[in-house]
């Protein structure tokens, strides 16, 4: 406790037990603890929500049993007794906050008892029919005591209440960090301690589905600043329902990572649930402009999630300006395959691609697009045409029109898979810079 708290403290308690009417309010108080206990009790649980909202029996329980520790030391004190450490409230604080019962709740209490302790103590002076000054300088000490020590059993309470909820934080967060690093490195299956970890945590419960978040501010230079990064990881957090997915969140690597889980059927007699990646792909797409988001698809098995972090950083690094969320699941193969290749690819190209590429540029793009129309249209002229709103004879002038400048006939499958990938390496290279 604060010296100038225990100083304030003695000051009241000297000025209060010169009062030679002390002993019969003192007297009050032993001979009638149940009833006194039972009214703060009754008081305390009407007046402060949080005791039956919580809904734990423990927190009642113990409630039940600090109120008679509050009644020892009060009468302790006015008996003669010294101001001791108030060990009993700073327990009492702690336990409250493993409980994540709230610290405002706690001091509400406090000034219950207040009232009720102050209450009786007035009951028992009055019984002793004192003279109407006597009676006034009593009020007025015992109206300083019960203040100063509510004030010290406010500020014990509220400092042990911060130290163990700062304590349960990095507790949790070395928890965190411990399952974020298991699951995402990877881990021996036939090592116990580990298997014990994961089934704690619930991560080793059947029917489940994981899938792997990344995300990075456009401006990767702002992911070195703490503060923003974890500004990033709390909206990540926040977009994502909390029905939706379990998740473990936190910033490495210059990126914010999340590991999502989620029942992927509640029995093996119920059908499976949607893809977990698409409804958080559906949720982050709300994300906003200066964010680049890449999500893993679903995997069954946390053996398996680190599969899943490499595929949440390739659909990470194809996301930008026209397309900020990536989905690895619903992004076609050959795509990828086209990112990966990356600039050996560019190399690779044939020798008629930049002659391609410079024809299409002054078409204004309807080369690549006619090709594009024309393969999602399964080979079929016309169901290109309508697609693109043109005569078939304009799709049958710009196939020609390729087919000049690459040798290649678009008509033809394998052509046509060559002239897709050339015009998609293009695309690929320019979104991924």
């Amino acid at each position: 406790m604060a010296d100038f708290r225990i100083t304030t403290l003695i000051d009241a308690l000297e000025r209060l037990r010169s009062s030679r009417l002390l002993p019969p309010a003192v007297a009050l108080l032993r001979q009638h603890t149940t009833a006194l206990l039972t009214e703060l009790n009754d008081s305390v649980v009407a007046e402060v929500p949080a005791f039956t909202e919580s809904r734990d029996p423990v927190t009642l329980e113990q409630l039940a049993m600090h109120g008679p520790q509050h009644h020892a030391e009060i009468v302790r004190l006015l008996e003669g007794g010294p101001v001791g450490n108030l060990g009993f409230v700073r327990e009492h604080a702690r336990l409250r906050a493993e409980h994540r019962f709230p610290l405002e709740a706690i001091l509400h209490a406090h000034r219950c008892g207040h009232r009720t302790f102050a209450g009786w103590l007035r009951q028992g002076m009055l019984l002793a029919d004192p003279p109407a000054e006597d009676a006034r300088g009593f009020v007025v000490g015992l109206a300083d005591f019960m203040l100063e020590y509510t004030d010290a059993i406010g500020t014990v309470a509220s400092a042990a209440y911060a130290e163990r909820t700062r304590q349960l934080a990095e507790a949790a967060e070395d928890r965190r960090a411990e399952l974020l690093n298991l699951l995402l490195d990877g881990y021996d299956e036939s090592d116990a301690r580990v298997a014990a970890v994961l089934r704690r945590a619930g991560y080793l419960e059947g029917r489940q589905t994981f899938c792997v978040v990344l995300a990075q501010s456009v401006d990767a230079t702002e992911m070195g600043s703490p503060s923003r990064a974890r500004r990033l990881a709390d909206s990540i957090d926040q977009l994502l329902p909390q029905t939706l997915a379990r998740r473990l969140i936190d910033v490495r690597d210059g990126m914010v990572i999340a590991v999502l889980s989620g029942m992927r059927r509640t029995s093996g007699w119920t059908a499976p649930a949607a893809s977990l990646s698409a409804r958080v792909a559906r949720e982050l797409a709300t994300a906003g402009n200066a964010v680049l988001i890449g999500i893993s698809g679903d995997v069954t098995s946390t053996s398996r999630i680190p599969t899943a972090r490499r595929q949440a950083l390739l659909a990470m690094r194809m996301a930008g300006i026209t397309q900020r969320v990536v989905e690895f699941a619903a992004t076609p193969l050959p795509q990828l395959m086209i990112h990966l290749a990356g600039e050996e690819l560019q190399r690779l190209l044939p020798s008629w691609a930049g002659s391609l590429y410079d024809a299409d540029d002054k078409l204004a793009g309807v080369l690549m697009d006619t090709l594009r129309a024309y393969a999602d249209a399964d080979m079929n002229v016309l169901k290109a045409a309508a697609r693109l709103s043109v005569h078939p004879n304009t799709v049958y002038s710009r196939l020609n029109r390729v087919s000049e400048i690459t040798g290649l006939d678009a008509r033809s499958y394998h052509a046509l898979t060559d002239l897709i990938t050339v015009a998609d390496a293009r695309t690929g290279t320019k979104t991924s810079t």
